[in-house]
C-alpha cells in the first residue's frame, strides 16, 4: 500500500464513517474499481485500524459529553448509585447498545472478513442501507430527544448496529435509522449513533492489533497506517460537524438515493 493510497482510503473512511453511506462499503469498492490489490489480511486490518482516526474525531467533537458520561459513570459505581445521574445512565445505555455487535462480531469474524472481499455483495448491502434510511423517515415520528432514550431503545439500536458488520451497510445509517424508528429526532439519533461508535471501534481496533503484530510486512505497513489514520481523523471531524448540522433541517432521503445509485453502479460495472 502506497502513501497516496493510504491518504485516499483514509479520507474515504473519515467522510463515510459518519455520513450514512457505508464506510466499509466504500473501502471495498474504491480499491476494487481503482485496481488496487491488497492482501485480505492487510485490507481488513487497515480498514479497522484507520477507524481509530475517526474514533479520535468523535473524542474531539464530543469531548465534553464523553468526559461527563465517564465521570458520572465511575462516580455512580463508587457511590453505589449507578443509575441516579443522567450521564451515568447514558454510559450504561452505550454499553447495552454495544453488546449485540460485540457478540455477533466475535462469532462471525471469518464470515465478515469473507464478505469484505466481495464487491458484488457490497452492492446488494448498499440497497439494504437505502431501505433502512427510507423506513426510518417513513416510520419515525421524530418526537423524542436524546434525554428520553430508554434501555429498550439502546438495545434495539444496538441490534441495528449488528447489520453494519457487513460491508455496504452503513453503521451510522443503521443506528440512526434504529434511533429514528424509536421516534428519536434526527439529531438525537445521530448523536447517540456517534457516541455508541466509541466502544465498538475501540474494541475492533484492539482485536485488529493482534493480527497487525502477526503481519510479516509489518514495518512496511506502519507508515501507510499512520497516514491513513491522520487523513481519517481530519475528514471524520469535518463529516461529524456537517452531518449534525445537515440533519437538523434535512431528511435522510438524499443518502438513500446515493446508496441506491451506487449499489446499481456496482452491480452493473462488476
Amino acid at each position: 500500500m502506497t502513501l497516496v493510497q493510504a491518504i485516499i482510503l483514509g479520507i474515504v473512511q473519515g467522510l463515510t464513517e459518519f455520513i450514512p453511506v457505508s464506510s466499509s462499503g466504500h473501502l471495498v469498492l474504491v480499491p476494487h474499481f481503482l485496481g488496487w490489490q491488497f492482501t485480505k489480511e492487510q485490507a481488513f486490518i487497515f480498514d479497522v485500524l484507520v477507524q481509530w482516526g475517526t474514533l479520535l474525531s468523535v473524542f474531539i467533537y464530543f469531548w465534553q459529553d464523553l468526559t461527563a458520561i465517564a465521570r458520572a459513570f465511575v462516580q455512580g459505581i463508587f457511590q453505589r448509585k449507578p443509575l441516579v445521574d443522567p450521564d451515568a445512565k447514558m454510559g450504561w445505555y452505550l454499553i447495552v447498545a454495544t453488546v449485540p455487535a460485540v457478540v455477533f462480531g466475535l462469532l462471525g469474524k471469518d464470515l465478515i472478513e469473507h464478505a469484505f472481499a466481495s464487491a458484488k455483495m457490497t452492492g446488494y448491502f448498499l440497497f439494504l442501507t437505502a431501505i433502512l434510511l427510507v423506513v426510518a423517515e417513513l416510520a419515525g415520528q421524530r418526537s423524542r430527544s436524546m434525554e428520553e432514550i430508554t434501555w429498550l431503545d439502546s438495545l434495539l439500536i444496538g441490534f441495528s448496529q449488528v447489520l453494519a458488520l457487513l460491508p455496504g451497510v452503513s453503521r451510522s445509517g443503521a443506528t440512526i435509522a434504529g434511533g429514528m424508528t424509536q421516534h428519536l429526532d434526527r439529531s438525537a439519533a445521530a448523536r447517540f449513533s456517534f457516541l455508541m461508535s466509541v466502544p465498538v471501534m475501540l474494541g475492533a481496533g484492539v482485536l485488529a492489533f493482534k493480527d497487525l503484530a502477526e503481519l510479516p510486512t509489518l514495518n512496511d505497513f506502519l507508515l501507510p497506517l499512520l497516514v491513513g489514520f491522520l487523513a481519517a481523523l481530519i475528514s471524520g471531524y469535518i463529516a461529524i460537524r456537517w452531518l449534525i448540522a445537515y440533519l437538523s433541517k434535512h431528511s435522510l432521503y438524499l443518502f438513500a438515493v446515493y446508496c441506491t445509485v451506487l449499489g446499481l453502479l456496482v452491480l452493473f460495472l462488476d
